[in-house]
């Protein structure tokens, strides 16, 4: 089940049984379709396409073709050259009237048909075909796909256009067109005349969309700023005479053709086209621009619509229990930690940083009051920061600090423009790459002010060992001369995926850090390991290959137990041996528990 389908079949039941209007008789062919054709597309900026009813059914493009060729006389032009030619004002008029402004005596903007002759006029080409198979092209390029022209609906309209040829000789009279007026009429009439379906359309909305390149395709049909230029003239004049209402109910660039058809543009996010040949006193597809209104209302698609985005900044608002580091703790450290974690909040940011945007996240933090240790920003998610919004958070932080909670970032991208760094800035606040790598300070920051009971130590003896401690005194001396000592400096690979197991590693001394391949091959921390902690017992006792990576993180002192001394145990003192394993069963049940713990929040 698809929510996104379930709305469409919705809206698209809640108009079919509307039969009102009556589809363009002014052209036979028109007159000839099946009045009661209904189909719904939308598609994303991302390529996905969602549809119902008759998305399949070829139909002429008719007036939805003037955008797409406005675009191309922009491309073959220059903004300029066009202006020259035809202007972007709305008319007020229907689409078909023949005048011009009675001011700039041109045509008042492209989407009415003197406008639209007038771009046609201006395709570059060697010869009539050159010109038609190049405007044919460019549209193929929106809709992903080759399209043709129907021959029978175009010398219908051949048969039929003289309105329109009076509209080019009109034009050839004031010296907008400076070409033979039937050539460029004619080739007007060819580029009505190319079938699309619905889905074509929906596709070639999507392209408008995503800034002018077929986001199925990846072909670039248009330069974003020609996009945006036409995008602009839909914007007013799109609907014809009836865009007034269209702004104020749907809110989308938009164009309508007399075939039945309306395309309507949400930069950066969707197109939707509809198809219902009955049309308004406008020319406009009746069900669809009732199927536009209710899709606006329902997905909130409206340009001036504020968004909750806008308002919610804030990803996610969470506490240390949800983000515990991947560093092991011992027993007084996590019982500190699950009693004070909630002392740290971590909010994921996300989006355009704005003024509103970082309100929300002020008043966010405003309203968690005074007992806080610390305040996490999560900035990986945010796109742009404007200059307010940098100074209101900067502003934000400071205060935290000045009444004593501890404030860090992380920004790999250094969006907030702080260097990247773990250690503290001259202000106090930290900048980290991870919120792993933030988890553990803020751990630090916690058990530094709360914890009463044993820390984990920076440094142990094989003696002081906690497996080794853990070992009956009658066999502690022989498993002790069963280890030797072993140094890596930072960075060291100790063990990589894939290597036989080395035996039992005792940490004496600095850190190391297990990684394990995600879903995507990236190599990710599963956990953090220090003085008093130990690995590699499931490769020994398994005599298996190493599945994860082992690095020193800092320069690290090892015991290790190869392979051969653990094997040994077995004849020269079995009952030894059995203690050992007892205590590695023990230590690993609970270092499955504090991963358990670590992964309760993908980090």
């Amino acid at each position: 089940m698809n929510v996104v389908n379930d709305m469409l079949r919705e809206v698209h039941s809640q108009f079919v049984a509307d039969t009102s209007g009556g589809v363009a008789d002014y052209i036979p062919e028109l007159a000839a379709v099946d009045p009661d054709a209904f189909g719904i597309v939308v598609a994303t900026a991302d390529g996905y396409v969602y549809e119902v009813g008759d998305t399949g059914t070829e139909f002429t493009i008719q007036s939805v073709s003037k955008p797409f060729t406005y675009a191309l006389a922009l491309a073959d032009n220059g903004e300029d050259a066009v202006g020259a030619k035809i202007d972007v004002e709305p008319s007020g008029e229907p689409f078909n009237e023949i005048s011009l402004d009675p001011v700039t005596e041109r045509p008042r903007n492209p989407m009415i048909n003197a406008g639209a002759i007038t771009s046609v006029s201006l395709v570059h080409g060697r010869s009539h075909q050159d010109k038609f198979d190049r405007i044919r092209d460019t549209y193929s390029r929106y809709a992903g796909r080759e399209l043709t022209m129907n021959e029978q609906v175009y010398r219908s309209e051949a048969r039929t256009g003289h309105r329109n040829r009076a509209i080019g000789h009109m034009l050839r009279s004031f010296d907008i067109v400076d070409t033979d007026p039937d050539d460029v009429v004619d080739l007007y009439f060819r580029q009505c005349s190319i079938d699309v379906t619905c889905r074509d359309l929906g596709v070639m909305a999507a392209t408008m969309a995503n800034n002018g390149v077929n986001p199925i395709t990846r072909s670039r049909a248009a330069a974003p700023a020609l996009v945006e230029r036409v995008l602009s003239v839909m914007t007013t004049c799109g609907m014809y005479d009836g865009a007034g209402d269209w702004v104020a109910r749907v809110g989308l660039p938009a164009k309508s053709g007399v075939g039945g058809s309306i395309l309507a543009v949400l930069p950066g996010q969707l197109g939707i086209a509809v198809y219902s040949p009955r049309l308004d006193q406008h020319g406009n597809s009746v069900r669809g621009v009732l199927a536009c209104r209710e899709l606006s209302r329902r997905l909130e698609l409206h340009f001036l619509h504020v968004g909750r985005a806008a308002r919610s900044a804030v990803r996610a608002d969470y506490t240390l229990h949800d983000a515990p580091s991947r560093r092991r703790r011992s027993t007084s450290e996590q019982d500190t930690l699950e009693e004070r974690a909630s002392r740290v909040r971590i909010l994921e940011l996300h989006g355009d940083m704005l003024f509103s945007a970082a309100e929300s996240v002020v008043r966010a933090v405003g309203t968690s009051g005074t007992d806080l240790d610390a305040v996490v920003l999560d900035m990986r998610r945010v796109d742009e920061v404007s200059g307010v919004a940098r100074t209101m958070l900067d502003d934000m932080m400071k205060g935290l600090r000045s009444d004593g909670c501890a404030t860090a970032l992380v920004d790999p991208n250094s969006s907030l423009g702080h260097t990247t760094s773990s250690i503290s800035g001259s202000d106090g606040e930290r900048v980290f790459t991870t919120v792993n790598a933030a988890s553990q300070w803020a751990e630090e920051l916690v058990l530094d002010r709360w914890c009463t009971g044993p820390r984990q130590p920076t440094r142990v003896t094989l003696d002081t060992h906690p497996v080794l401690e853990a070992i009956a005194e009658k066999h502690r001396a022989v498993i002790r001369e069963a280890f030797e000592l072993r140094h890596f400096g930072r960075g060291d690979m100790i063990a990589a995926p894939g290597d036989h197991a080395l035996g039992l590693a005792l940490i004496l001394e600095g850190r190391v850090v297990i990684a394990a391949p995600d879903p995507a091959g990236r190599t990710v921390p599963v956990s953090t390991l220090g003085p008093g902690m130990s690995f590699g017992e499931m490769p020994m006792m398994q005599r298996s290959q190493f599945l994860v990576e082992v690095r020193a993180e800092a320069p690290v002192t090892i015991a290790l137990m190869t392979m051969a001394r653990f094997d040994s145990l077995t004849e020269a003192d079995p009952a030894a041996k059995l203690d050992l394993l007892e205590t590695l069963l023990e230590s690993a049940y609970m270092q499955a528990e504090s991963i358990i713990r670590s992964l309760r929040r993908p980090v």
